[in-house]
């Protein structure tokens, strides 16, 4: 009870601790961003193809963490967020490889936006939620940046709850919040369609939908334009930076849009509002 009133009478505790809690929950989602397309996989394999299906344990618990160049299992000390990558200077303890800076990555941006989430919210409902929301689009990201994947069991687990949240009017009405589910799902459905009848390829995938659809049951239909605009303004920048580095080849090799859509979708979750007055404002008559 006394850490409850801490919390709920200190914004600057409930951050720090919300900055500890990203960390550890960053080093739980680095495990989601690699196991869950391999379980994934092995589920496939095992309905469709059972004799090339591997029979030991694999989930989110089980086996242990190990090093992938030499097997070295991770002991608790090396897997302490952030201060183990520090102190092993980002290489296995055994065999001296390197570990990819994408764990610490995922670690601190976990953290950095779960405090910046309690910061914004205070102690309240819309605080959790806003962090159940950050951890969802992090993990969602992260697998499509891996693997071009959106997986069902993160996306519609995280709309459910968005949903769960506004029938209290936590982010919006609970109407506003269904009409932004099916408005984010069908309107990138429409593109889609529209998009494959008129080139013949396919320019997203149907992960997206739902990803958009999950952003528009937590924020209502009110924020899916600023979400949209936001995840293209950046995608072009970026894609456009890649080509230019010449990190892919030519525009028409396939970059995951799904990080572009959480990302804009935090944005809009954090400031979505003062930007659609703004552009009122820019828009409106004088």
């Amino acid at each position: 009870m006394a850490v409850t009133l801490l919390l709920e009478q200190s914004p600057l505790a409930f951050t720090v601790v919300s900055v500890l809690l990203g960390l550890i929950v960053g080093s739980f989602l680095n495990v989601v961003i690699h196991r869950l397309p391999i379980m994934l996989e092995r589920e496939w394999r095992a309905e469709y193809a059972p004799e090339q299906t591997p029979k030991d344990r694999f989930d989110l618990v089980m086996p242990r963490s190990r090093c992938p160049h030499c097997g070295h299992g991770i002991t608790a000390f090396e897997n302490v967020p952030v201060i183990s990558y520090l102190m092993l200077r980002g290489r296995c303890s055994a065999c001296h490889a390197p570990i990819s800076p994408r764990y610490v990555a995922v670690e601190v941006l976990t953290g950095i936006f779960s405090g910046i989430v309690a910061w914004h919210f205070g102690f309240s409902a819309a605080a959790f939620g806003g962090l159940c929301f950050t951890w969802g689009l992090i993990a969602l990201a992260g697998i499509d940046i891996e693997t071009q994947l959106l997986p069902d069991r993160i996306t519609l687990l995280i709309l459910w709850l968005g949903l769960l949240f506004n029938t209290q009017g936590v982010f919006t009405d609970l109407r506003s919040a269904v009409l932004g589910a099916a408005a984010g799902y069908l309107s990138l459905w429409l593109v889609y369609q529209v998009f494959k009848f008129a080139t013949g390829k396919e320019g997203m995938g149907y992960g997206d939908f739902k990803l958009y659809a999950l952003i528009g049951a937590w924020l209502g239909w009110q924020q899916l334009l600023v979400v949209i605009l936001l995840a293209s303004a950046v995608g072009a920048a970026i894609g456009l930076t890649l080509v230019g580095l010449k990190r892919i080849a030519h525009v028409d090799v396939p970059v995951p849009f799904g990080p572009f859509l959480a990302a804009a979708g935090w944005i809009a979750l954090m400031w979505g509002n003062p930007l659609i007055n703004s552009y009122l404002s820019i828009s409106a008559p004088h």
